[in-house]
């Protein structure tokens, strides 16, 4: 059964590098060049079906699709990289903090972080961009703070787990400070439940991305987003159905890919 496992989760991993590595590689492409100029229309190729000149057909305006999906993943991986580094760096820190003083420090953050955990992720970011307003900078910060507190409660549980293990107390015993115990001999030992937690985190970022952008007050035009690509096709969802057909394939695949690492980098128990 073990050995079942470890293959099992083996294959997730391969699986799951060979698609997120076919999907960075194309974002990278599309950052220095793609086949066409992504707000280049011309009324000649409305709605022209995929072939040799457009791989993925062209949209209502003539503007090849291929090229603003490239143009669209390098948005949404972008702010979803952001919103991960953003709900990361506060929330290991909170938690961290938290999980090893414990006492009033920890009751004032989680009960602070409870209140906000209580909201889901994109009701939270909805009412900080109502503050902020629209655009790129101020979806990511929004989504960003959102995800502050499920990373604090992931860091805060793992870290407790670690305070009452042996190599904590020894370290304490031996002169080394609360930060050093904290970041050098914590956080290093939940590295692996941290990483998932990341993979599984810029999913939900896309999707959250996606979402906003859906609904129009995420990337604004003529930025290209892969939920904003969708949010125009629905329109033409039968008179041009590849014009949603391969954003959302994107999306399924980011989130597969991305899914099936996070599943084959946990540790077998």
């Amino acid at each position: 059964m073990k050995k079942w496992l470890k293959k099992h989760k083996n294959f997730n991993f391969i699986a799951g590098a060979i698609i997120t590595g076919v999907l960075l590689l194309t974002v990278l492409i599309g950052i220095f060049a793609t086949p066409y100029d992504t707000t280049q229309m011309n009324v000649a190729d409305k709605f022209a079906k995929p072939s040799f000149a457009h791989w993925m057909g062209c949209d209502n305006y003539g503007r090849d699709i291929l090229s603003r999906v490239m143009e669209g993943m390098g948005n949404t991986f972008l702010i979803a990289v952001l919103t991960v580094l953003i709900g990361t760096v506060f929330g290991v820190i909170i938690g961290a903090l938290c999980g090893y003083f414990g006492g009033l420090l920890d009751d004032i953050l989680m009960r602070i972080n409870d209140v906000l955990f209580s909201f889901p992720s994109i009701l939270l970011a909805l009412v900080i961009i109502s503050l902020l307003g629209t655009g790129r900078l101020n979806v990511t910060l929004a989504l960003g703070i959102a995800f502050i507190p499920s990373f604090a409660r992931i860091v805060r549980s793992e870290v407790k787990k670690q305070c009452s293990l042996d190599y904590v107390k020894s370290a304490a015993l031996m002169g080394a400070g609360h930060m050093r115990i904290i970041f050098v001999h914590i956080l290093p030992n939940i590295m692996p439940v941290l990483l998932s937690s990341v993979m599984i985190g810029f999913n939900n970022a896309v999707l959250a991305e996606a979402g906003l952008s859906y609904l129009g007050i995420g990337v604004q035009p003529p930025a290209a987003s892969l939920g904003r690509m969708l949010s125009e096709a629905q329109s033409f969802l039968f008179t041009a159905p590849w014009y949603a057909i391969f954003p959302g394939l994107v999306i399924v695949l980011t989130v597969l890919g991305f899914a099936l690492l996070a599943e084959g980098t946990t540790e077998e128990e």
